[in-house]
């Protein structure tokens, strides 16, 4: 650890749970936050205001003005840009922290780039808003016994819990399918940017634990937090179970590679869709596309206007059609002004 290094974690250094032989591992460690929304992005500006030397940040969609309320890292210009998270969370950390490395990925984590975008992480921050993807998550960590800490939020409310492989439950032991029914959510529900910022705290408390070399220090609990009521509860997280698909008889079903289908996102009003073999030339696209709408392009993504439908398109072909959350409707648009 250099001098400036110990005078700007100084006070890390001075807490007797981490001390100098910790932050000199958080200063090595690595760790991907996959999504940088209201939980990734606050999670993204702890860690690297705490050191860690690198961090990956996965994120498929773009800053709009609705996220500054509560996605902490993104600022008035940024949504004007449409600049995808990723990208700006890269610039702000950048700024924060110039001694992390910060790579912002604009990509859609799935079964084929998984291994690729987190694997060479040390440990998982779940930012994501579908249980699709915390399924994805949860059997990369435990197929390479890495460690991961699922989180969620919405409303007042939210839920923390770690997922240590051999010694935990995992999130298919607790959740085995997918909550039944409508769900809450940002859009439907609201939230409050304390409540987004209180779990995140508490993943990155243990994330924290986790990449200092204290893991026996983070404890099997779940825990849910209502800032609203101010109440706050924890259970003790079960064992492993031996008959749970993911952990117990090693099935890792959604490591599988199937394609994903279009799917709806978070309550927006939205559906995500991505139908390309190939990149697409957002240039030539803009090109194409100017005759018949507003079209606004930068090197990362390309918004264009087809009242009452929206869409922007991502270099790898995924797209994002806002005034709808019907799949047949946006695979009809897309292949009508993308092509497929």
């Amino acid at each position: 650890m250099t001098p400036r290094e110990k005078e700007r974690y100084s006070r890390q250094i001075l807490f007797a749970g981490i001390g100098e032989s910790g932050q000199n591992r958080l200063l090595r460690a690595s760790a991907v936050i996959v999504g940088c929304g209201a939980l990734g992005s606050f999670q993204a500006a702890a860690l690297a205001r705490a050191g860690v030397g690198r961090l990956t940040i996965i994120d498929r969609d773009y800053v709009e003005a609705s996220n500054l309320q509560r996605q902490w890292l993104f600022e008035e210009a940024d949504a004007e840009e449409a600049l995808p998270k990723a990208v700006a969370a890269e610039r702000r950390l950048a700024r924060i922290n110039a001694g992390v490395g910060v790579r912002g990925v604009v990509a859609d984590l799935t079964a084929e780039n998984v291994a690729e975008l987190t694997g060479g992480a040390e440990l998982i921050l779940d930012g994501t808003d579908n249980f699709e993807t915390r399924y994805l998550l949860n059997d990369f960590a435990l197929s390479c016994g890495r460690p991961w800490i699922y989180g969620a939020s919405v409303g007042s409310y939210g839920l923390v819990m770690p997922v240590i492989p051999g010694r935990t439950a995992c999130l298919r032991c607790v959740y085995p399918e997918p909550p039944a029914g409508a769900q809450p959510t940002c859009e439907t529900a609201g939230i409050l940017n304390v409540t987004a910022s209180t779990i995140a705290s508490l993943q990155v408390a243990d994330a924290l634990k986790i990449l200092s070399g204290h893991m026996d220090c983070v404890e099997p609990h779940i825990t849910t937090v209502d800032v609203w009521s101010g109440s706050i509860r924890r259970i003790r997280q079960p064992a492993p179970n031996p008959e749970c698909p993911a952990c117990g008889k090693r099935e890792f079903s959604f490591l599988g590679g199937r394609r994903r289908p279009p799917i709806s996102l978070c309550g927006r009003n939205a559906v995500q869709i991505h139908e390309r073999e190939r990149p697409l030339d957002l240039q030539e696209l803009k090109t194409r596309l100017e005759p018949l709408g507003e079209v606004r392009a930068n090197e990362f993504a390309l918004r264009f206007m087809a009242p009452p439908y929206e869409m922007t398109v991502f270099p790898d072909g995924r797209a994002i059609i806002k005034g709808t959350d019907d799949p047949g409707v946006a695979r009809s648009l897309y292949a009508k002004y993308i092509g497929n």
